[in-house]
């Protein structure tokens, strides 16, 4: 017989597994989408890390990203439901190397929960990546927070500033990825957990040309597109 935890953890795979399946699937064939697609997300991924380096209320997002080894930027995290919750948006993930950062790489984020919930919020996030083990979570095929690399909320920003995806930390050592949002609405009810990070390697190809992959573009520096000058000059404050 099922018990309930069992029974509440298969129903919230199940969620979030729909969920990953409708944001992939409207971009499951490169040939429908345009560059200018790509584009756009690049774009406003540049308008968030202004907007949110900029803000005198993040000192600890500035200080953050100083040291940071990679950044995803996700521009638009909507979160809603009642009872089912999912939670998704697209991102673009830089890492910093000799040369200051790279070129973005395209990336989907996504969760799902069932429980007593109700509501919708739309957020600005920023994961920083402080760690090596952080990076290669991300780079991974499929990332999920918590289980691949820890996260935690950004600490001393002010009301909205951190938006934890999880709570544990590397012990010793402080978390793999910090959290930093601006969000807008309301939500009310369980947390997502388990969120899971998958590469969006036909948009890679669509912004970059046919043999763009992550690898290439984000470690290898063997990619770059002019359209993306604005956002790296944005994560070096300029």
């Amino acid at each position: 017989m099922m018990t309930a935890t069992k029974f509440m953890s298969h129903y919230r795979g199940a969620v979030l597994a729909t969920l990953l399946v409708t944001l992939l699937g409207f971009t499951a064939a490169p040939t429908a989408w345009a560059a200018s697609d790509q584009q756009a997300l690049v774009d406003k991924a540049a308008l968030t890390a202004e907007r949110l380096l900029a803000d005198p209320q993040r000192p600890t997002l500035r200080k953050y990203m100083a040291r940071a080894k990679g950044v995803l930027v996700v521009p638009s995290l909507i979160k809603g439901g009642f009872i089912f919750g999912i939670e998704g948006g697209s991102g673009v993930l830089l890492a910093r190397g000799d040369k200051g950062w790279s070129h973005p790489s395209f990336f989907t984020i996504g969760a799902g929960s069932i429980g007593i919930q109700a509501g919708i919020q739309d957020a600005q996030v920023m994961l920083v990546i402080m760690t090596d083990k952080g990076l290669r979570a991300v780079i991974k095929r499929q990332f999920k927070f918590g289980v691949d690399a820890s996260a935690a909320i950004g600490p001393g920003d002010g009301i909205g500033a951190g938006a934890g995806v999880g709570s544990a930390t590397t012990a010793g050592l402080g978390a793999d990825i910090y959290s930093f949002s601006d969000t807008r609405g309301l939500f009310a009810g369980a947390s997502f957990e388990g969120a899971a990070v998958v590469k969006r390697e036909d948009w890679n190809r669509a912004y970059y040309g046919d043999d763009a992959t992550t690898n290439r573009i984000v470690l290898e520096g063997k990619a770059a597109n002019q359209g993306a000058d604005r956002l790296r000059r944005a994560l070096m404050g300029k």
